[in-house]
C-alpha cells in the first residue's frame, strides 16, 4: 500500500485553487452516476439510440450489484482519507468503503457502453470517465488500485452485457424470421 500512498501524495503536490474547483466539479459528475444516468435516459428517448441507453442501464446495474453491493462490503477497504486524516478533504468524507471506486466503475461502464455503439461518442465518454477517476485520487478518497479495479469491472460489465444483448437480439431475429 506504500506505493499507492506515494502516488496519492505526489498527486497532492499539484493542488491549486483552480484545479481544486475543477476536480470537485468533475468528481461530482460521477455522484450516484448522475451524469451517466441522464445520458442513458436521453438515449432512451431516441429510437435510433435506445439500444445504447438500455445497454448502459443494464450494465450500470450489473456494476452497481457486483462492485458497490458485493465487493465493497466483502473487501471493506478503508479509504486513504480515513487512514491519513492530515490531508484536508475538498469533498464530504465518504461513508462507504474504498474498493473498488464506484465513480470509476460506473463511468467506465457507461463509457464502454457508449463506445460499443458509437465510437466517437465513446472516446469522449472515456475521456470524461478518466477525468472522473483521476479526480477521486486527487480528492484523496481512492487508492490507485480502487481506480484500476473500477475501470476493469466497468469495462467488463459493459462488454458482458453487450454480448448477452447481442445474443438475445440474434435469437429474437431468428425467431421472427421463422
Amino acid at each position: 500500500m506504500n506505493w499507492e500512498f506515494d502516488i496519492l501524495y505526489a498527486i497532492q503536490n499539484i493542488h491549486n485553487p483552480i484545479l481544486d474547483k475543477i476536480m470537485v466539479t468533475i468528481s461530482s459528475l460521477g455522484n450516484a452516476g448522475i451524469l451517466w444516468v441522464v445520458i442513458a435516459l436521453i438515449l432512451l428517448i431516441s429510437k435510433k439510440h435506445r439500444k445504447m441507453g438500455i445497454h448502459m442501464f443494464i450494465a450500470m446495474l450489473l456494476t452497481l450489484f457486483v462492485g458497490n453491493l458485493i465487493l465493497k462490503n466483502l473487501v471493506q477497504r478503508q479509504r486513504p482519507c480515513w487512514i491519513d486524516t492530515t490531508i484536508p478533504l475538498l469533498v464530504n468524507n465518504p461513508k462507504d468503503y474504498s474498493f473498488p471506486s464506484g465513480h470509476t466503475m460506473n463511468s467506465f461502464t457507461a463509457a464502454m457502453g457508449i463506445f460499443l455503439h458509437q465510437k466517437r461518442w465513446g472516446i469522449v465518454a472515456f475521456v470524461v470517465a478518466a477525468l472522473i477517476a483521476f479526480s477521486r485520487m486527487y480528492l484523496f478518497v481512492h487508492f490507485p488500485t480502487d481506480i484500476i479495479t473500477g475501470m476493469i469491472i466497468g469495462i467488463s460489465s459493459a462488454i458482458i452485457v453487450n454480448h448477452i444483448m447481442n445474443k438475445r437480439f440474434q435469437k429474437n431475429k431468428k425467431t421472427e424470421q421463422n
